[in-house]
């Protein structure tokens, strides 16, 4: 039951990475041509902060190529830790529109424009990207997690049954 347990989650790791492949890597490349719908939110946010540093000619590109490459370390479980911490970062970036610019993602108190649900939605990207880093450092960490996996759910649920 164990190895086929361990199967299961190897292959939505996998399933999570090529997901965030294909996201990250299409939509990079979509700014790299010049054709991404979302290229008015991106200059727009540009325009309050990056403007001062560098031309938003470049930095469109740019952010595409930097977005292929995200996409590209997913494919590479041995850069997993560094995909992660690059992806947190973008998200982190992702969200400024939500606070800076309000027009752009709110219609009224908790109402979402497209926009704004269009940047909502990453919370998906984020939690599959937990999801393996999760799997990457249980296994880095010879942890039981691909294992033993019901001896982590039953630690698991210990921890959380004494902090509740």
């Amino acid at each position: 039951m164990n190895n086929k347990i361990n199967k299961t989650f190897q292959k939505a790791s996998w399933l999570n990475r090529g997901a965030l492949f294909v996201v990250f890597f299409w939509f990079g490349f979509l700014k790299i041509i010049g054709t991404s719908p979302a290229e008015g939110l991106v200059t727009e946010l540009f325009k309050l902060t990056l403007s001062p540093f560098m031309e938003l000619e470049t930095f469109l590109p740019l952010f595409g190529a930097l977005e292929c490459i995200l996409g590209i370390l997913w494919l590479m479980p041995n850069l997993t830790k560094w995909a992660f911490l690059s992806l947190m970062a973008h998200m982190a970036c992702t969200f400024l529109p939500m606070v800076l610019l309000p027009t752009f993602t709110w219609q009224s108190f908790l109402t979402l424009t497209l926009v704004g649900q269009y940047i909502v939605k990453n919370v998906v990207l984020i939690s599959s990207s937990w999801f393996i880093y999760t799997l990457y450092r249980a296994k880095e960490e010879k942890a039981h997690l691909l294992d033993e996996p019901s001896e982590v759910i039953e630690n698991l649920t210990v921890t959380i049954t004494a902090e509740v």
